[in-house]
């Protein structure tokens, strides 16, 4: 993918502006720079270098989380191809409802609640990681924004509340008054539309479009995920000669690769059961969402309670840098 800056559409009004200062390697910034824009950080609280931490392009909320989304019935949904990926999760027999990955791509993170469970439905096209968490830290219910800042290539959220900034891929406070603290990650799957009907059938909810002027249903990353390497990332590749942007199912510390669980249909290794079934579309291969590559649906069940299991479907290169000790089950 050649990018040498980040491009901004303002699709409403049809203009295009080019960040030059940003390069493939990426800007990188100091607590310095950044007290401007973020004077209520505590940038004296930091478990990484912050010379890992770069610009992606935009500023603070330049991508604009969302909060209290509206929902509608599946029934009434007409936007929605049959093979597009949307991330579900139902709490504790509460009604599941389905979050478009067409509006994750603009947004990064929905902040919602299930019944009296606060949650954020975050996922970083970068690295293809999408993951729900509980929004509660201790006595706190935290309401997160998209800083604007990449680590190992994966988004940088913030918390509203103390301005502490996380790390998307992991749930872990890197920086500021939180330092240390992390979120659960909440049992989810990105399914196809069509499944997610099969599944939940049409009284299910679905979030409604957002009252924003962007191209819904259409990549703004297109070919990403056929890249020989990805965009402002400058840490090792993964081990075992698999593909950076290869698909790789994590559960905690260990990781399947994508392509063997699709060859093998359903494997139980462990503690878990993990399978898959074709007919969902990639987001980030062609620039219609109806119309990517066919990479299908990943469950994963533990297999004493039968339940499903919190995971998350993420490129190799991520799984790498963020589980550098990690387990990969390679199989025979």
């Amino acid at each position: 993918m050649k990018r040498t800056g980040i491009v901004f559409r303002n699709w409403g009004l049809a203009t295009v502006v080019v960040l030059p200062f940003m390069t493939a390697s990426g800007a990188v910034g100091s607590p310095d720079i950044w007290k401007r824009e973020w004077p209520a950080t505590d940038f004296s609280m930091s478990s990484v270098s912050y010379g890992e931490i770069t610009s992606g392009g935009p500023p603070k909320d330049g991508i604009p989380a969302l909060a209290n989304p509206r929902f509608i019935l599946a029934s009434d949904e007409d936007r929605l191809f049959p093979v597009e990926p949307v991330m579900s999760v139902a709490v504790d027999g509460q009604s599941t409802r389905a979050y478009p990955i067409r509006y994750l791509l603009w947004h990064e993170i929905v902040n919602d609640s299930i019944g009296d469970l606060p949650i954020a439905v975050t996922y970083c096209p970068l690295c293809n990681s999408g993951i729900v968490f509980d929004r509660r830290v201790g006595e706190r219910t935290l309401t997160f924004g998209v800083t604007g800042k990449l680590r190992n290539s994966d988004m940088v959220m913030y918390d509203r509340e103390t301005e502490s900034w996380w790390q998307q891929a992991v749930g872990e406070a890197i920086v500021g008054e939180l330092l240390g603290e992390s979120l659960l990650a909440l049992p989810a799957r990105t399914t196809s539309w069509e499944e997610f009907l099969e599944v939940h059938g049409e009284e299910a909810l679905v979030m409604d479009e957002p009252d924003y002027v962007r191209p819904y249903g259409s990549n703004p990353y297109v070919g990403y995920d056929s890249s020989a390497r990805p965009f402002l990332y400058t840490g090792d590749l993964p081990p075992h000669d698999i593909l950076p942007l290869a698909r790789v199912v994590r559960v905690d510390d260990t990781a399947w690769p994508l392509e063997r669980l699709r060859k093998e249909g359903e494997i139980t290794e462990n503690g878990f059961v993990l399978s898959w079934r074709s007919g969902q579309s990639s987001p980030l291969d062609t620039r219609s969402l109806a119309s990517g590559k066919d990479i299908g649906t990943v469950r994963v069940v533990d297999e004493a309670t039968g339940n499903d299991a919190a995971h998350d479907v993420l490129f190799a290169f991520a799984y790498h840098a963020f589980f550098p000790e990690g387990k990969w089950m390679l199989g025979d």
